[in-house]
């Protein structure tokens, strides 16, 4: 039976090479996936998914007006007997209504979808996206980091070029170690980044 799995952390707990372990091990025994990321997250170049540990592999952009289950449906029309299963990366990106096609896709094309995101913002807040995957997904999976206290962190703080803590502006702000930092939530609260 096919299912919609979040795979939800901090930043820097492995989503992207999750992700592409698991496409691997679909490829691995000859079934194909179709793999997705944001149009926005270009860090690593267009049109891939990119691991900090060296792993990559292509993928189909998306956008807020991308219609992903129409382009899946599509996708089927060519191979309809050997696409297995669909992975999103930086699903936190998702609009509500595509979190929707998604769930379509488990449900009347019987694929599995596992989308892999961060849960909230720089200011604790749920992403549009993360917030309709809590919602419909059928299994839920928190991959683990931790804060620099040793403790899990579950948060996510935004920092300078001096590494002090911002604590305003826009919800998406593409960046990585240079941007945020993984911490507890004492930490986050504390909007302490290190030990001290």
């Amino acid at each position: 039976m096919a299912k919609l799995y979040f795979y939800y952390s901090a930043m820097n707990a492995g989503k992207s090479t999750v992700l592409l372990q698991s496409s691997y091990n679909y490829h691995e025994r000859g079934m194909q996936t179709l793999l997705y990321a944001p149009a926005i997250d270009d860090r690593f170049g267009t049109a891939k998914i990119a691991s900090r540990i060296g792993l990559d592999a292509p993928a189909k952009t998306f956008d807020s007006e991308f219609n992903l289950y129409a382009d899946i449906n599509q996708q089927l029309a060519v191979d309809s007997h050997n696409i297995r299963c669909i992975l999103v990366d930086e699903a936190q990106f998702l609009t509500r209504a595509q979190v929707d096609q998604l769930s379509d896709v488990v449900d009347f094309c019987k694929i599995p979808v596992l989308a892999y995101g961060l849960r909230t913002d720089f200011q604790g807040n749920l992403f549009p996206g993360s917030e309709r995957l809590l919602a419909l997904a059928d299994e839920l999976q928190e991959i683990k980091t931790i804060c620099h206290c040793g403790s899990k962190a579950n948060m996510v703080l935004r920092v300078d070029t001096r590494n002090q803590v911002i604590k305003d502006g826009l919800q998406i702000e593409i960046g990585g170690n240079d941007r945020y930092v993984s911490v507890c939530r004492k930490h986050f609260k504390l909007h302490q980044t290190d030990q001290v």
